[in-house]
């Protein structure tokens, strides 16, 4: 488990990005695989949710995870919901204690928030299009919905995709460009020519400045060259394997 410690100085959250390892699956979900939506076995998807959450102390049961879809939609939770009636988001928030917010990912970046003078928490699921497409301004709209104040509100960049492994091909910038001409700081010149290499967290933590949230802590850490400790979709397409594992990123209010 990895944690950033602006976070981890609050006494009463609890939350921590799970890397693969500790689990109990096999083959390619080795080991600690957390996505139903995997192709793995159900049981082992279970008990590896269950290990994740002792490891924050919380008990399986207030874990609450979406069906992601790279949207920017954003939801209020306030209880906890079967697996199968996940809601299709990308975003949630809530200020209900001991309920854990549970990101999925492979490569996009999980975003853990918390106000903690308000008591609000947020989740995102940031891949480029879902944070191009607003998911981190709505999920901080979201938590000043439920009281929080931007300034106040800290944020984590979970483990994901780094730009030295993110090639895009030639007509990939030009939305990020028509967005922001600024945006360009974000894309470096690749081996391939007419290719780039995107900064993906890079991006993120612009987005969440732009809205006002101001202290930001990524994780140094790229999920597609350190396999012996992340999942990844990329590098499962660039060996042409048949399904990936997903770690786990979850944030809860202690009390």
């Amino acid at each position: 488990m990895i944690t950033v410690s602006s976070l981890n100085a609050l006494t009463n959250v609890r939350h921590g990005f799970f890397t693969r390892n500790r689990g109990v699956s096999e083959g390619i979900y080795k080991s600690l695989n957390c996505g139903r939506g995997s192709g793995d076995k159900p049981e082992a998807v279970r008990q590896n949710r269950e290990k994740a959450l002792a490891e924050i102390e919380m008990p399986p049961e207030a874990l609450v995870t979406l069906n992601q879809r790279h949207t920017a939609d954003v939801i209020e939770v306030t209880r906890v919901w079967r697996p199968d009636d996940a809601p299709t988001a990308d975003g949630m928030v809530t200020k209900v204690p001991r309920l854990v917010l549970g990101i999925l990912t492979a490569d996009c970046a999980p975003v853990l928030l918390v106000d903690p003078k308000a008591k609000v928490i947020g989740a995102a699921h940031a891949g480029w299009r879902g944070a191009l497409g607003g998911v981190l301004d709505n999920t901080v709209a979201a938590m000043e919905k439920l009281g929080a104040r931007r300034r106040d509100i800290l944020a984590g960049i979970g483990p994901c995709i780094v730009q030295r492994s993110y090639e895009v091909g030639p007509e990939f910038p030009a939305v990020f460009l028509a967005e922001d001409e600024a945006n360009q700081m974000f894309f470096a010149p690749a081996r391939r020519e007419g290719h780039f290499l995107f900064d993906l967290p890079g991006y993120v933590a612009k987005r969440l400045v732009r809205v006002g949230v101001t202290d930001v802590m990524p994780t140094p850490c790229d999920t597609l060259r350190e396999e012996a400790r992340f999942f990844s979709y990329r590098r499962s397409v660039l060996r042409g394997e048949s399904d990936y594992g997903r770690m786990l990123s979850a944030i809860a209010l202690e009390r």
